[in-house]
């Protein structure tokens, strides 16, 4: 087994332990990020040692995807901060009584 299976796998549980952790938006989006990045080295990898070439392209569909989320997350992190001036999730209350 080569060791970029252990690196995709230290990268996304890295992410998954960032990402319930972490108490800002945007630690938590980093992570999220960090765990595609695992999951696309893994779709290479068994791609490469398969010979097929439809990981390949399921990778560039998800960086393409990847992409939409960062800008799409990041518009959505700036427009809960004018309102509430806080980025924390644990000062973050949305449904107000």
């Amino acid at each position: 087994m080569s060791i970029y299976y252990y690196l995709s796998a230290f990268l996304f549980c890295l992410g998954l332990i960032g990402t319930i952790l972490k108490k800002d938006l945007i630690s938590m989006l980093l992570c999220i990020e960090l765990m595609l990045g695992g999951v696309a080295l893994l779709f290479i990898l068994f791609s490469k040692s398969t010979g097929f070439i439809d990981s390949q392209l399921m990778v560039i569909f998800m960086m393409i995807i990847s992409a939409c989320e960062v800008a799409i997350g990041l518009s959505l992190i700036i427009a809960l901060y004018r309102n509430k001036q806080t980025i924390y999730t644990d000062e973050i209350k949305i449904i107000t009584e």
